[in-house]
């Protein structure tokens, strides 16, 4: 009998609120409809990391045959103190066809109706923020038309 001891602890590690381009996609590709959206500016406000997005990232995507869309953003916050960190965040979204159609209309949809992580790690120079490069993230996403919203949760 396997006994599995108590998972790690997910600690609520900032809420990020990214402004999001018009899609654009590359057509179809080996493994589905290639696609990006430029990331605009935004924030990040929560107990462990505050700051502002910089503009310029860019959230690659692939529309899956099977409904699921694969996430790999990659973008920069810029602490409140200046720091800068790199993150990159990569996952899935997928849902209900009725659901993801709203969300394809740029209707609002709870969160719950349908999946949205993140795996997401952090990369800096940057002396007070260091600590990040050692540290593994999940987020639960929300998307609105022109807009993001992250719960980003460190592992602890």
């Amino acid at each position: 009998m396997n006994h599995f001891p108590p998972p790690p602890a997910l600690v609520p590690m900032t809420q990020i609120r990214c402004e999001v381009g018009a899609l654009v996609t590359l057509g179809a590709a080996p493994l589905g409809e290639r696609r990006y959206v430029p990331l605009g500016g935004g924030s990040a406000r929560g107990p462990e990391l505050n700051g502002t997005l910089v503009e310029g990232g860019v959230d690659w995507q692939i529309a899956r045959g099977d409904g699921v869309l694969e996430i790999a953003a990659h973008y920069v916050i810029r602490a409140d103190d200046g720091g800068l960190i790199e993150v990159r965040s990569e996952g899935l979204r997928h849902g209900p066809p009725a659901v993801m159609e709203r969300l394809a209309r740029g209707e609002s949809v709870p969160r719950d109706d349908y999946f949205f992580r993140t795996l997401v790690r952090f990369a800096t120079g940057a002396p007070a923020w260091q600590h990040l490069n050692k540290v593994m993230a999940i987020a639960c996403g929300q998307r609105e038309a022109r807009l993001v919203l992250l719960d980003v949760y460190r592992l602890g």
